[in-house]
């Protein structure tokens, strides 16, 4: 998230292609190859998480690689490639960067991108730029392609209200503002409508950690919340939620394997589950990770990167993606069959219009 700069569709978050182990970031150096298309070429900017984040970044990269492989293109020069930023100081110059190496297209991953790749988009008006997450106005270089989460998230509280034995939930932000709010305001409605339908109480324990790469605090987070006996947690935090995993592994490493006081997580952005995978006490494999909430950030980055090599790129324009292209989704994970069909009549019900996602939580 990053706002979030956690993301989900074609790809998930497993191992990346197209040599992800080589790191790119300011003054990495183009690998060459034979892309005669330049008109074609795309770059990718992440935000400070990186692009293995298992989250926002990790699911744009590789939705550039399934572009690359659809076009016929290498990854380097006139072909694709990604640039890791460390910090926001690292922005500018890596959009620069790409600039100068001749992209055409290039996309800036979480809305902590916006005012870099706004302040670009004017000094360089012959190439196309995108803002994931966010909004920029009155710019016809530059398209803005947004989530509808509210909605995947909303699939979330179904499952984690039907899923909890306790009936104590929580949910964990990275830092307050309009993205995350879609996860939270979506994953309680969720919570709420399934408890009201099942005639039951269930709690739903709320807290932010103030970064989206706080790990150790998240952790914390997440420990005072088991204590509270919550069972199921869904996260919007980004890379920080890898500490909400570490904390759901000490706990359920302490137990058996069919333990009726396992707990679980629900991922974000991309497929976590390679973040779930723990040793029961008795020795078994075993997986955490419930579900994940995915944001197709590999979607959108794909379709707008083929719609510029088409050359219609969609220039001043907002795209919005939702459950009906699968620009946001639930992974089948290790739900219970009954439960994944009650979060599949949801996704149905919403489609319909019968039932109405708040894009904000309710004060």
């Amino acid at each position: 998230m990053k706002k979030i700069k956690f993301k989900k569709v074609l790809a998930t978050g497993t191992v990346l292609a197209a040599g992800i182990a080589l790191t790119a970031c300011s003054g990495a150096k183009q690998n060459g190859g034979s892309n005669k298309k330049s008109s074609a070429s795309v770059a990718l900017i992440t935000d400070i998480a990186g692009v293995d984040d298992h989250s926002f970044n990790q699911s744009g990269w590789e939705g550039m690689v399934a572009y690359g492989k659809s076009q016929g293109l290498k990854r380097g020069t006139n072909g694709y490639q990604y640039f890791a930023s460390s910090s926001a100081s690292d922005f500018t110059p890596n959009i620069n960067q790409a600039v100068a190496a001749g992209y055409k297209t290039i996309f800036g991953v979480g809305y902590s991108l916006k005012g870099a790749i706004a302040s670009a988009a004017k000094k360089h008006t012959d190439k196309n730029f995108v803002i994931i997450d966010d909004v920029i106005k009155g710019q016809k270089n530059v398209a803005s392609a947004n989530f509808k989460s509210q909605d995947a998230s909303y699939m979330a509280g179904v499952v984690a209200a039907r899923t909890t034995k306790t009936n104590v939930v929580g949910f964990i932000g990275g830092v307050h503002g309009d993205i995350v709010d879609l996860f939270d305001a979506g994953f309680a409605k969720g919570v709420q409508d399934t408890a009201k339908k099942m005639g039951k109480k269930i709690t739903i324990l709320n807290q932010y950690v103030g970064s989206f790469t706080a790990a150790d605090k998240e952790k914390s987070i997440a420990k005072a919340m088991f204590a509270k006996k919550a069972d199921v947690i869904f996260h919007a935090s980004g890379s920080a939620g890898q500490g909400l995993f570490s904390e759901a592994k000490s706990v359920n490493e302490g137990l058996a394997a069919n333990s009726s006081k396992k707990v679980w997580v629900i991922g974000v952005d991309s497929d976590q589950s390679n973040l779930g995978k723990y040793k029961s006490k008795d020795g078994k494999k075993s997986n955490l990770c419930l579900t994940s909430v995915m944001t197709g950030v590999n979607v959108a980055v794909k379709d707008i990167a083929t719609k510029a090599a088409k050359g219609k790129f969609p220039g001043g324009k907002q795209l919005v993606y939702g459950l009906k292209n699968n620009g946001v989704y639930l992974t089948r994970g290790y739900v219970a069959d009954s439960i994944w069909k009650q979060a599949q009549t949801a996704r149905s019900q919403i489609l319909a219009g019968k039932i109405s996602v708040p894009s904000h939580p309710s004060k």
